[in-house]
């Protein structure tokens, strides 16, 4: 099997040189860059499979580097490298464009396991099958089915759009304003998103106080595992 290529861009060499360790023995080819420039070149070169990206680079804003990625129909996904406590950032980020992020310290196990979800999410927006089956939970979307362990699931309109977006977006976090702009066109209070993925989970957890499908990322937003 041959390895899947990744570009790391941080201005940090031991995080560099931790993620290399971490992600090569994990089967991946690791491609380095300490600046946003260097990356750049890395990137139109080696057409890595993902990228991970920290935002505070010493000659561009990691934000710039999404929003040109991006607007150039690059999909490349991208996963950010941020700090502890930086939501505004994680959120800009996400809005952006990137796929995901995790928080420093992470674990390698943590990383990878965002890493195949960003690979299994590209491949399902280059025409996987609409379908998403979990520990239960079946989504078929182009029959607009949702089956719960065996059971038919019934939805309002509203709470069907929040969930395709879900599912079309598997693994990946959606922000508050991301889903926003898709289910009401930008307007709207968050808090009727709150009320929606509350009836969600009734729905759909088997415990929704404690859910294990439409996980919470706090300030963020939201992710179907």
């Amino acid at each position: 099997m041959s390895e899947t290529p990744i570009l790391i861009v941080d201005d940090e060499a031991p995080i560099r040189r931790l993620l290399r360790t971490g992600l090569t023995t994990q089967g991946f080819l690791v491609f380095e860059a300490a600046t946003a420039a260097e990356g750049e070149a890395i990137l139109a070169r080696e057409r890595p499979d993902v990228l991970l990206l920290d935002l505070g680079l010493p000659d561009k804003d990691g934000l710039d580097v999404i929003r040109d990625l991006r607007a150039r129909r690059d999909a490349t996904p991208i996963i950010v490298l941020s700090a502890r406590g930086d939501e505004r950032a994680k959120i800009d980020a996400l809005d952006l464009g990137a796929d995901d992020y995790v928080t420093k310290p992470f674990g390698i196990g943590e990383l990878v396991a965002r890493i195949r979800a960003a690979l299994r999410h590209r491949v399902q927006q280059q025409g996987g099958e609409p379908v998403y089956e979990r520990d239960g939970l079946l989504v078929d979307l182009s029959r607009r089915l949702v089956r719960c362990d065996g059971v038919d699931v019934k939805l309002s309109p509203k709470e069907y759009e929040i969930l395709r977006m879900l599912v079309t977006h598997a693994g990946k976090v959606l922000t508050h304003r991301m889903l926003m702009r898709e289910i009401w066109g930008g307007g709207g209070d968050v808090q009727y998103l709150r009320i929606y993925v509350r009836q969600l989970r009734q729905k759909l957890e088997r415990h929704p106080d404690r859910p294990e499908r439409i996980l919470t990322e706090t300030g963020v937003g939201y992710r179907l595992v």
